[in-house]
C-alpha cells in the first residue's frame, strides 16, 4: 500500500498543471453541477438512477467475467445513447433555454428579486384565498429566467402591478379574459387571457381538468411557477418543473411562492426547498397531494 501511494504521488508530481487546466476542470464541474440540479428537480432523476444502476451492473459483469451479461449490457448501452436524448429532451431543452436566457454575471453575482415580487406574492395569496372560497377558477404564471414572450402574445398584453381585486376581476367567470392565464413578470402583470401548452403526459389523473393540464404543461416547458385554483373544487395547486402540488392551504401557497420566487440567503439550493415542500411529513394539514406531470 505504501509503495502504491508513493507511486501515485510521484505520478501526480509529474503533472504540469496550468491555469487553463484549472479553468477547464472548473467549467466541466459547473456544467455537471447544473445538469445534476436540473435532473434532480424532475422525474428524470428516476431514469438517471436506473442508468447508473445499469452502468454499475456493466462494470461488475466485466470484473466478474460474466461475458454473456456483459455483452447484452454493452449492446443496451450502445443502443440506449440515442434513447437518452429522447428521454431527457425536456431537461435538455430547459437547460439550453436557461443557459441562453442567463447573463454571465448572474452566475457569480447574488440574485436579487425585483421590489414588486413580494407584493405580488402577498396580493396573489389574498386573491386566491377569496377565489378558492368562491370556487372561481384561476391560472397564474410567474415567469423566472426563461422568457415567456411567445405565451404573452397569445393573450392580451397588460402592464399593471399585481392587486388582489384586479386578479379577482380578471378571473371572474363572466370576464372576457377569465379563461386564459395571467402572466406575471418581475412582480407586474404583463399578459392576461394567455393560452398555455397542455401537458402531453398520458398518465395524469383524470380528475385534472384543462386548467391543471395547462399549468403542468407550462411548468414542463419552462422554469415558471404556475398557481392554479380549481373551478370545480376550489382547491389551490402549484406546478413547478412538471410536478403539481394540490390541495394547498393559503399559508402553504405563500410559503411555496416565496421559496421559489424570492432569492434564498441560505446555502441550500432551491431544489432542496422544493423537495422539502413536496415531501412534507404525513399528518400535516397543508400537505396536499403531489402529482407528477412528467
Amino acid at each position: 500500500m505504501t509503495e502504491l501511494l508513493r507511486g501515485m504521488w510521484q505520478y501526480i508530481l509529474t503533472f504540469n498543471i496550468s491555469i487553463f487546466d484549472v479553468l477547464d476542470v472548473a467549467i466541466i464541474a459547473y456544467i455537471v453541477y447544473r445538469v445534476l440540479m436540473l435532473v434532480q428537480r424532475s422525474r428524470a432523476a428516476q431514469v438517471a438512477k436506473a442508468i447508473l444502476l445499469l452502468l454499475v451492473a456493466l462494470g461488475l459483469s466485466y470484473l466478474l467475467q460474466l461475458r454473456v451479461i456483459n455483452f447484452v449490457l454493452s449492446r443496451m448501452v450502445e443502443m440506449g445513447t440515442l434513447a437518452l436524448v429522447v428521454v431527457f429532451q425536456p431537461e435538455i431543452r430547459r437547460f439550453l433555454e436557461q443557459l441562453g436566457s442567463s447573463r454571465l454575471g448572474d452566475m457569480f453575482s447574488r440574485e436579487e428579486a425585483p421590489p414588486d415580487v413580494e407584493n405580488a406574492i402577498t396580493q396573489t395569496v389574498q386573491a386566491y384565498t377569496s377565489l378558492s372560497k368562491d370556487k372561481v377558477g384561476a391560472l397564474m404564471v410567474f415567469e423566472r429566467k426563461v422568457p415567456l414572450d411567445d405565451i404573452i402574445k397569445t393573450g392580451t398584453m397588460l402592464d399593471s402591478t399585481v392587486a388582489a381585486e384586479l386578479l379577482k376581476n380578471l378571473f371572474w367567470n363572466k370576464a372576457p379574459l377569465h379563461d386564459g392565464a395571467v402572466i406575471v413578470r418581475n412582480g407586474h402583470i404583463v399578459g392576461a387571457g394567455c393560452v398555455l401548452p397542455l401537458s402531453g403526459n398520458v398518465n395524469l389523473s383524470r380528475d385534472l381538468g384543462m386548467r391543471h393540464r395547462a399549468g403542468i404543461g407550462m411548468s414542463e416547458n419552462s422554469d415558471a411557477v404556475v398557481a392554479i385554483v380549481s373551478e370545480e373544487t376550489g382547491s389551490i395547486s402549484v406546478a413547478v418543473n412538471g410536478m403539481l402540488k394540490r390541495h394547498l392551504a393559503p399559508e402553504t401557497l405563500e410559503r411555496l411562492l416565496r421559496n421559489e420566487l424570492l432569492p434564498q440567503e441560505e446555502s441550500f439550493s432551491k431544489s432542496s426547498i422544493l423537495t422539502s415542500l413536496f415531501k412534507s411529513k404525513k399528518g400535516d394539514k397543508d400537505d396536499g397531494e403531489e402529482v407528477h406531470g412528467k
